[in-house]
């Protein structure tokens, strides 16, 4: 589960950075940074890759789950940090809706 979340994600990056050309977000690990701290994409950009990997999450495993909440956006340890973080949140939330 975790390696097809990761695809998804880095699919979803590496189409965003298509437009956006961050040297951070090329060649995608799990420790690649996504939002906040000094490196990462802007909150708009963050909200189009949620929305894009929710949709591609929730057809992947016929689910209904939820990515983007002011729980998460608000986290001091924020899912979006990285992309490992994220992943994790995601099978998290996959988890609470089996």
């Amino acid at each position: 589960m975790k390696e097809k979340i990761f695809e998804i994600i880095s699919a979803a990056i590496e189409e965003l950075n298509e437009e956006l050309e961050y040297e951070e977000l090329e060649n995608v690990t799990v420790d690649t940074p996504i939002f906040g701290g000094e490196t990462g994409i802007d909150s708009l950009s963050l909200v189009s890759l949620v929305v894009e990997v929710e949709g591609n999450v929730n057809d992947a495993f016929d689910a209904n789950v939820t990515l983007a909440d002011e729980k998460a956006m608000s986290s001091r340890n924020s899912p979006y940090r990285n992309v490992g973080s994220f992943v994790d949140f995601i099978v998290a939330k996959l988890g609470d809706d089996a």
